[in-house]
């Protein structure tokens, strides 16, 4: 852990809210949901019954409403999104011309004989009729599964097919990489077999040429005549707002299943908390809508504050490593919220890029998706934030709906520790625990779980209130088990370690791939890094490191393995020393962001590949199986343990 401070701040200590969350957390969360608009008023705040916690229980709302109508009268011209395609296109919707597209979409889903409780998949790029889908069933009390347009066939038919969606809306295709994605050949793969798609719906993206089958519409036409008024629905603070399919290590994808008042309570305070935002903030979340933090911070929560926010179709990198740097320049962004995988990559081609950019704008800066290498969060803050922007570092889930645990700079000025997640947010009871339940020492490994409900918290699994119970809720009593291992140290900041359950097991040690990667990525000469298991006779189970080198460094490779080796001794202790060590130029990963170790401990054994169809480069695979035989090959494969 690193020791280091930074007091950077923006001025607000509000020590009134922690006090009084701290007091009562029910009264507490009961006055932050008067920060919505209710159509009526609950009678219970909090009906536990645990498992299940149902908040703000006899209260109607609706999300749609939240995002759009409430700001008709005071920011009815204001831009809520700037959206920048990856090919160079360019649109702006005012929140006035984004409400009216949201009423006519809604009315064609009830043309199409759509009700209250029926489910729609989304298959979109990052396109502005992806949040358009959204809120329109979410104004008609339809529950939408939003699906990652990187997602296979299969994937996306296991997703339709458990939700028994009955309509899906797609497009010809998304651009990626300079290539045209072709979104909807892969859905008429997906639902060939599936009799519960009626309609499947085509926003025209690309242009491309198309096969129309009996049940396929155009977008545009059914969108040429549709009225643009459409009233929202009441809806009940617990109906269901969306699914979203996360994968465990076995099984199907779980179908995480999110209501409405409670989860548009956390995620209007949480954002406010956070990001300090103000009307004159432009924010900048990069996250894919088809995961959790693309529903709450790219759609939900900013549209909800009324924000102006950047919405970028396209890979971070393309055409080249500048994007980023250029959107922010470009559209004067002050808010920026990323992942530390892609920090890591910007970081490998140093600070003559980003310093060739006007970053100005930029007042604060957040992380989100994984823990963050403390030399990662340095360069952040001083390179892009110049060393006058806080950091948020996040950390939550699919299944908490909004963030748990973060510094707050809307609410307190705190020091901020690279690598920390700082404190949790007002009103969450969050702990780090033994295999008994209990709590371990300060600054000692334990797992992360949260003693309370909380209004953001998952409703239940989809069509699976058993398997809730037992993957979230049954290893402890009354606590909910978050699979991640975290430590708290003697300030009472928590410092997450990575999953529970991505983790190795060296001579019955366990050890954090997260904590191990990090590790190897202090080593000034590495940008990134990723570790895996394979089979060990004797110690059960040996690790194997995959290497990127930042850009230009000439150092002998037997040398470069003996310094990160003592990197990994010093920082993590003797038993984690990999066994080998390779160095390659890239490393498979998902478009989201996330490394595929899957396939590197797969490589490493031997084994079949596996799906690839989600990487973002099917290049990196070849790049590490050629790295492996290789060294196998040669006698330079030093083990050095």
């Amino acid at each position: 852990m690193d020791s280091k401070v930074f007091n950077v701040g923006l001025g607000n200590n509000d020590f009134e809210t922690r006090k009084k969350s701290d007091s009562d957390f029910i009264s507490f969360w009961n006055e932050q949901a008067k920060n919505l608009s209710w159509f009526s008023s609950w009678t219970k705040t909090l009906d536990w019954n645990p498992p299940f916690g149902r908040w703000f229980v006899g209260g109607t709302l609706n999300a749609s409403y939240n995002a759009l109508d409430i700001h008709q009268n005071t920011r009815s011209k204001k831009p809520a999104i700037l959206w920048e395609g990856e090919n160079g296109d360019s649109r702006t919707l005012t929140y006035n011309e984004l409400l009216t597209e949201v009423q006519k979409f809604s009315n064609v889903l009830k043309s199409l004989g759509l009700k209250k409780g029926d489910r729609v998949t989304i298959y979109l790029p990052m396109v502005p009729e992806l949040p358009i889908s959204m809120l329109s069933c979410a104004r008609i009390g339809v529950i939408h599964t939003v699906v990652f347009s990187g997602f296979s066939s299969n994937a996306l038919k296991e997703r339709i097919d458990d939700s028994k969606s009955k309509i899906v809306i797609t497009a010809d295709g998304g651009y990626r990489r300079g290539s045209v994605v072709k979104l909807k050949s892969v859905v008429d793969e997906a639902i060939q077999e599936l009799d519960c798609v009626q309609n499947v719906i085509v926003f025209e993206r690309t242009k491309i040429p198309i096969k129309m089958n009996p049940k396929d519409h155009l977008w545009s036409e059914l969108m040429k005549n549709a009225s643009t008024k459409c009233e929202p629905e009441k809806l009940s603070s617990d109906h269901p707002l969306y699914i979203l399919y996360t994968s465990g290590t076995t099984g199907k994808p779980k179908g995480v299943l999110h209501g409405t008042g409670g989860y548009l309570t956390q995620l209007y305070s949480t954002f406010k908390w956070a990001f300090d935002i103000k009307d004159s903030d432009v924010f900048f979340c990069t996250a894919d809508i088809g995961w959790v933090t693309g529903h709450s911070y790219v759609v939900y929560a900013p549209l909800m504050h009324g924000a102006t926010e950047v919405m970028y179709e396209g890979a971070p990198d393309y055409p080249d490593i500048s994007r980023m740097w250029d959107i922010i320049q470009k559209y004067k962004v002050t808010i920026f919220y990323t992942t530390p995988t892609a920090l890591r990559m910007f970081m490998r081609f140093g600070d003559d890029i980003p310093n060739s950019y006007d970053l100005s704008t930029l007042r604060l800066l957040g992380t989100v998706g994984e823990p963050i290498n403390p030399e990662v969060w340095k360069w952040y803050f001083k390179t892009i934030g110049k060393e006058k922007c806080p950091i948020i570092d996040t950390w939550w889930q699919t299944e908490t709906g909004g963030i748990m645990l973060s510094p707050l700079p809307g609410l307190e000025t705190i020091p901020l520790k690279p690598g920390s997640a700082t404190l949790p947010i007002p009103g969450v009871d969050i702990a780090v625990v033994d295999e008994g339940g209990k709590d371990v020492k300060v600054n000692t490994k334990g797992y992360l779980v949260i003693r309370k409900p909380w209004p953001g918290m998952l409703l239940t699994l989809w069509g699976d209130d058993e398997k809730y119970k037992a993957v979230y809720w049954s290893k402890y009593d009354h606590s909910y088990y978050s699979g991640d291992y975290a430590i708290r140290d003697e300030d009472g900041y928590f410092w997450i370690l990575g999953r529970a359950d991505d983790v190795l097991k060296v001579a019955g040690h366990r050890i954090g791939t997260a904590e191990l990667e990090s590790s190897i990525v202090s080593h000034n000469d590495v940008a990134e890094a990723a570790v895996c298991g394979i089979p060990h006779d004797i110690k059960g189970e040996v690790i194997i490191a995959f290497v990127v080198l930042k850009q230009q460094i000439q150092k002998n490779e037997q040398v470069l393995r003996k310094e990160i080796v003592e990197m990994v001794r010093k920082g993590v202790g003797p038993i984690a020393t990999p066994e080998q060590i390779y160095f390659v130029s890239k490393l498979p990963k998902t478009r989201s962001g996330k490394i595929m170790r899957r396939l590197l401990k797969s490589i490493a054994k031997n084994e079949k590949i596996g799906d690839t169809s989600t990487l973002e480069d099917e290049a990196a695979v070849s790049e590490v199986q050629s790295a492996f035989n290789e060294l196998k090959k040669s006698a330079k494969n030093t083990k050095t343990n």
